[in-house]
């Protein structure tokens, strides 16, 4: 972490706890004097021309629940087609292209609602550095999605590199969502996947590009961690103690910092005990919102925020303000 952000955070914090410093909300530069709506950084589509899950989705649904959420802007990314997407086949280069295009269209007709997470067949490298070039100099994405699991391979794998060093040469903020079918694990019978399996799926995408070196050797990368990290949060102090003492290459002040460099959006995770866990091991600034849409409300996710107890400073900060750094395109 650098100065900036520990400074930021420090400031944050001292708000988020009730603190009353001035140059903390000099250090937030925002303020929540006339909010101009959420941003919201975990909204899915659901592609017209692709079946899969039977949520109920359209741009003319989502606006209006979003307009009844005081949600001003959804970056949208597709995650209901992981394995299709990363199977190595033409077939994903062209699943990739044709749905990210079918995005662009939604956020150049709905200036300022809709933006754009690409999706990219990972387990494809020159497929998936094509996408990237196409997705940012043509239709100006805002970022990239990856599945936390995908043709059983996790990102950081090493075959994965040369897309990470891509990203990292754009600066590119990568959106970390789990995959609906791990391929590692299961729960016991009857437990469906997104009782857990999910958010420990993210939890060992991290463990894969911190142990692989990709959090040290691509730092230009920022990475948002669906559902307020999954457990990555509670596991941080035992993978503070597990990785390997030998690689002061990888980790020379150890993984900590590493793990507080992420940020964490709070879809389905937004109740008090989690977001004020995240609160002490991020700070404000890491926070970001979002909803799961459509496979969950916004009110699932919103219906808790009153609750946090949060100062109106990083209230704003939680909403829009961290995003806005993100993506400075949707800037009010």
């Amino acid at each position: 972490m650098d100065r900036r952000d520990f400074l930021n955070d420090v400031a944050c914090a001292s708000l988020a706890l009730g603190g009353a410093l001035g140059p903390a909300g000099r250090l937030l530069g925002q303020t929540a004097i006339n909010h101009p709506g959420r941003i919201d950084v975990h909204h899915h589509y659901v592609p017209p021309f692709r079946e899969g899950p039977t949520w109920i989705w359209s741009p003319e649904i989502a606006l209006e629940d979003m307009d009844r959420n005081n949600v001003a802007t959804a970056i949208l990314s597709g995650v209901s087609f992981p394995e299709p997407l990363n199977d190595g086949t033409p077939a994903a280069r062209d699943l990739a292209r044709r749905v990210n295009e079918y995005v662009a269209t939604l956020a150049e007709q709905n200036p300022g609602r809709f933006g754009l997470f690409a999706a990219m067949p990972l387990a494809d490298t020159d497929g998936s550095l094509n996408e990237i070039e196409y997705a940012f100099d043509t239709l100006k994405a805002d970022g990239v999605t990856i599945q936390s699991s995908a043709a059983e391979m996790w990102p950081g794998d090493p075959s994965q590199m040369p897309v990470f060093e891509e990203l990292n040469r754009r600066q590119i903020t990568v959106f970390l969502h789990p995959n609906t079918t791990p391929f590692c694990c299961t729960n016991p019978p009857g437990v469906p996947h997104n009782v857990s399996e999910f958010d420990n799926d993210v939890n060992r995408a991290v463990l894969s590009l911190m142990w692989n070196g990709v959090f040290t050797n691509y730092p230009d990368i920022n990475f948002i961690v669906a559902h307020t990290g999954g457990t990555v949060p509670a596991l941080a102090g035992r993978i503070q103690d597990r990785v390997p003492k030998d690689r002061p290459d990888l980790y020379p002040h150890g993984a900590l910092d590493k793990m507080r460099r992420l940020y964490l959006e709070i879809g389905h995770a937004s109740f008090p005990w989690v977001v004020k866990a995240a609160l002490e091991f991020s700070g404000p600034s890491r926070l970001l919102f979002g909803t799961d849409y459509p496979v969950e409300s916004h009110e699932v996710t919103t219906r808790h925020i009153p609750a946090l107890g949060l100062s109106a400073d990083v209230l704003y900060a939680l909403d829009r303000g961290n995003a806005e750094r993100l993506f400075p395109r949707h800037r009010a």
